[in-house]
């Protein structure tokens, strides 16, 4: 069973001690990202700014595909009604084009195409779906010290929030909209929501809004679903007293969304390609360096393992240069990570670190596999898809740490991120 301590009387303070006019004035600064208004707020207006920088502000991305989508739905097409300007990585078969992208992101944005046509503009929405992942973070951290499965205080929690918001590769993707930015911020949004429902709710209610969300987390990126193993055991582990009913009950309620979403997303890829599980990557028009190995590997393998696992986590981009594109090490441009591996030093709850690292790990295996790193990017972005079970281990392993260490490695994120966001706009945007 698991055993938690609250920690909400922690005082809001640096390591404990009285803070002086400095301190006072950096606590300031970081608690307002605690509150998930003011993180919101906050992480929105500082998105905005970057599009504007990159000259996003009015006008859509070169690849809002799901903008084309979402067209094409509208008038009850599975292929695209109308072309985009470019074609890149989209299906070309029997004379129609079709996304390989699974669908979810595009029923979405169907009420903002309906509003706005094909001008509606995939960066600014994009931005600002970031900027409530950023408030759902906040919220689910409260939700998670509510709960008592973190010990946390405001700080803590304040610097944690921060960190995700301009520390993490989700920062790379928020401000630039596109087809692989816009999905992964989607993604990452149903995620939040389904660790939230485990963590905010009780009973049939947090069974089936969890199953909701990992169907749409699903339905927008399939490995998501992994994600999902941590708030099943934990729900599981609420079930107290134990009755198969009920337990029964709950599990089918969980499964029903997901299973209706299943059967869409099946039924989807029949009637496009001819097979529920086509879904169409072995007719993109893909980048010719990917094509040889494609040819010889297909698109998941164990051949693409290595460069994976050196441009996800063990590649420095710095100092910058052409290969900064390829990626760059999840620990050391976000070095806060680290405390994740502290999180299994004589754990509170060792059936809890157990079940995010599954999540994680499992998660991980056909990113791994992929062909490609996700280049043009600055950072491991596919980790984005399980920064949340990631980011709770973190908290898990931070408990014991000085708020100014983890300030301070936040800071280091933040730097190191900014750095490459201006390299990456200036040479490749």
């Amino acid at each position: 069973m698991l055993q938690f301590v609250n920690s909400h009387s922690q005082p809001l303070t640096m390591d404990n001690k009285s803070p002086n006019f400095v301190q006072r004035i950096i606590l300031a600064s970081v608690n307002l990202w605690e509150s998930p208004w003011g993180s919101t707020l906050v992480a929105g207006l500082i998105y905005l700014v970057i599009v504007a920088y990159s000259g996003g502000l009015f006008t859509p991305s070169g690849f809002a595909y799901y903008t084309y989508q979402a067209e094409a739905f509208l008038h009850g097409h599975f292929w695209l009604t109308s072309i985009p300007p470019s074609t890149h990585d989209l299906v070309f078969l029997n004379g129609k084009y079709y996304l390989y992208w699974s669908p979810f992101p595009a029923f979405v944005s169907m009420p903002f195409v309906a509003l706005f046509g094909l001008q509606f503009n995939d960066v600014v929405f994009t931005a600002i779906v970031a900027a409530i992942n950023v408030g759902l973070m906040a919220q689910l951290l409260r939700a998670a010290c509510q709960r008592e499965f973190l010990k946390l205080s405001k700080t803590l929690r304040s610097i944690l929030v921060l960190f995700v918001a301009l520390g993490t590769v989700h920062i790379t993707l928020a401000p630039f909209g596109n087809i692989w930015h816009t999905g992964q911020i989607i993604g990452f949004t149903c995620t939040i929501l389904a660790y939230l429902a485990a963590f905010s709710m009780k009973g049939a209610k947090a069974w089936f809004f969890t199953g909701l969300a990992l169907s749409a987390a699903m339905l927008t990126r399939n490995q998501l679903v992994f994600t999902g193993i941590f708030p099943a055991i934990y729900l599981l582990l609420q079930e107290k007293p134990w009755h198969w009913r009920r337990v029964i009950r709950n599990l089918v309620l969980a499964a029903l969304p997901l299973l209706v979403g299943l059967t869409f997303y099946l039924f989807y890829n029949q009637v496009r390609f001819g097979s529920p599980f086509d879904t169409g990557l072995a007719y993109h028009l893909m980048s010719g360096v990917f094509r040889a190995d494609f040819n010889q590997y297909g698109v998941f393998n164990l051949h693409y393992v290595p460069i994976n696992l050196y441009y996800q986590y063990i590649f420095y981009p710095f100092p910058l240069r052409t290969e900064t594109i390829m990626g760059g090490s999840l620990f050391l441009l976000s070095p806060l990570f680290f405390g994740a591996l502290a999180a299994f030093w004589k754990p509170r709850s060792p059936m809890g670190v157990w079940a995010l690292f599954a999540s994680i790990f499992i998660t991980n295996i056909p990113i791994l596999l992929v062909m490609g790193t996700g280049w043009i990017q600055f950072g491991p972005r596919y980790t984005l898809d399980f920064t949340v079970p990631l980011l709770l281990l973190t908290a898990l392993g931070i408990e014991r740490w000085k708020p100014s260490l983890s300030f301070v490695l936040t800071m280091a994120s933040i730097i190191q991120y900014f750095i490459g966001i201006i390299f990456w706009i200036n040479n490749y945007y």
